[in-house]
């Protein structure tokens, strides 16, 4: 396993750093990025009593915006992610397209596995880190790394930006 204590460190420092929102993300982003890798990275928010999702942060602003919010569609994933609290994992552009409708936005830009992983404070999802890269990338260890590695940050940077959100 590659010694990931300077990109922790370097995460560590930028999330201290923080002064919006945004700025949380990037560092997660780029923490994500640089430990288990993604093409693209989003940060939805949840919200299960008015059943809406937000997204938050994005790191592709052009096809996936932070304006507006969406419905929650329950189906598997809103099963797995939401009420089992389970990380969501999918390796083919087919199997993706059984729960997002953007499916065939994700394929064209070059995407076709993705974790969603629930961001859980006081019981309940919170948001949801949303990392895709290319067909297969998302193996077992990668799943594991992300889990053993990126929970913990992914909560902390998801409760400085609901801090500095206000």
């Amino acid at each position: 396993m590659t010694d990931t204590t300077k990109t922790l460190a370097d995460f560590t420092t930028a999330l201290a750093a923080a002064t919006t929102e945004e700025a949380a993300f990037d560092a997660l982003c780029a923490l994500t990025k640089a430990t288990v890798g993604a093409k693209l990275f989003t940060v939805m928010t949840s919200d299960t009593d008015a059943m809406v999702a937000r997204r938050a942060y994005t790191d592709d602003a052009q096809n996936y915006p932070t304006s507006g919010e969406k419905p929650i569609e329950l189906n598997r994933w809103f099963d797995q992610v939401l009420t089992r609290q389970e990380a969501f994992v999918s390796n083919t552009l087919a199997d993706i397209d059984t729960v997002f409708p953007d499916a065939e936005l994700i394929g064209k830009l070059g995407c076709g596995s993705v974790v969603n992983l629930p961001l859980i404070i006081g019981g309940k999802v919170i948001a949801t880190m949303n990392i895709l890269h290319e067909e297969g990338y998302y193996t077992p260890e990668r799943v594991a790394q992300i889990h053993d590695m990126l929970r913990l940050p992914a909560t902390a940077a998801c409760a400085v930006a609901m801090v500095l959100r206000g």
